[in-house]
């Protein structure tokens, strides 16, 4: 309410200028019906300002203000070369409307081409050899992120963008409780990231509206940044495989390094449940490889020794086929 009275008071104040200094030589009452409609005019633009996000007010002011530039420049170089000055005039006007024009439509289409995130990164990232890989939700809530960085493994610069952040609140205030400590873990996995000495974190505003889902954004940012994406969607690795875009798979960084058995190898293992094929047990070893056990279904609860027949390599890791060797332990 407070604002609208302000509103109402500024555009008094210009209706009764235009009456005591109105404009154009008009007469007192045109001149502040003149001033009224400007003011209006400036209100609702004001309005159409206020919702607009930053950036994309950045880049069409960068828009428009390259635009006069270029168009300067190229009517300068015509003009000299016809030979009216009529002729000379309408080249000069025309490129000072026509590049402005589309310097704004091209800020406010594409507000991702001019958002100074990607601008001081492009030039950061030649002179200094630097990296983006941007952070998906999965892979912040997951947490192994945070210990990777700490390990000096990580290089680069990790990007944050607000859509995923936005997400990840909303995970953090979901009903569910097992939803709502996930989204909290990843809140202060996040924290733990920013104030680490072995990564940079950078938020970054840039949005993508027409795109449908988060997946979608973080692709089209990736592409906007030439930067990787690091995540633990299944789904999003192969869409970003096919749109040519490097991805980062956690999971598959920690299959890879999973510990190789080799068949005829013997190891020690806990069997801890029954298996789906009769008098199986299944045991797990400490980075939780599935060990699956011949004749061992009644040794559940105790450690057994058994030689190693085959290895499966599975989507989602290996499984280690053995049989039991002897007594158990």
């Amino acid at each position: 309410m407070g604002i609208w009275l302000f509103r109402l008071f500024v555009l008094a104040l210009i209706t009764v200028g235009g009456y005591f200094y109105p404009p154009f030589k008009l007469n007192a009452a045109f001149g502040a019906a003149a001033a009224l409609a400007s003011g209006v005019l400036m209100m609702v633009l004001e309005t159409r300002i206020r919702k607009a996000q930053f950036r994309v007010l950045w880049s069409a002011g960068l828009g428009l203000l390259l635009g006069l530039l270029l168009g300067w420049l190229l009517g300068a170089v015509y003009q000299s070369v016809v030979k009216t000055p009529e002729m000379a005039a309408f080249i000069r006007i025309f490129f000072l409307v026509i590049m402005p024009y589309i310097g704004v439509l091209i800020g406010t289409k594409k507000p991702e081409w001019l958002d100074p995130v990607h601008l001081v990164g492009v030039f950061k990232e030649k002179r200094a050899g630097r990296s983006f890989k941007i952070l998906d939700t999965s892979v912040i809530i997951d947490g192994r992120i945070a210990d990777l960085c700490d390990t000096g493994f990580v290089e680069g610069t990790l990007v944050v963008p607000q859509f995923v952040l936005k997400e990840l609140h909303l995970v953090a205030d979901s009903a569910d409780a097992q939803k709502r400590q996930r989204g909290r873990r990843g809140l202060d996995v996040l924290n733990h990231l920013q104030k680490s000495s072995q990564v940079e974190v950078v938020l970054t505003d840039t949005d993508f509206p027409e795109a449908r889902d988060v997946d979608s954004k973080l692709i089209e940012l990736a592409k906007s940044m030439d930067a990787k994406i690091v995540t633990n969607d299944f789904n999003l690795n192969k869409v970003a495989g096919i749109h040519g875009i490097g991805v980062l798979n956690i999971n598959e960084l920690v299959n890879s390094l999973r510990p190789v058995a080799l068949p005829g190898e013997t190891m020690n293992v806990f069997i801890l449940k029954e298996g789906k094929e009769k008098e199986q047990g299944v045991a797990y070893l400490e980075d939780g490889t599935m060990v699956v056990v011949d004749n061992s279904k009644r040794l559940i609860g105790q450690s057994v020794d058994v030689t190693v027949t085959s290895v499966l390599q599975t989507t989602v890791g290996k499984m280690i086929f053995g049989r039991f060797n002897g007594e158990a332990k």
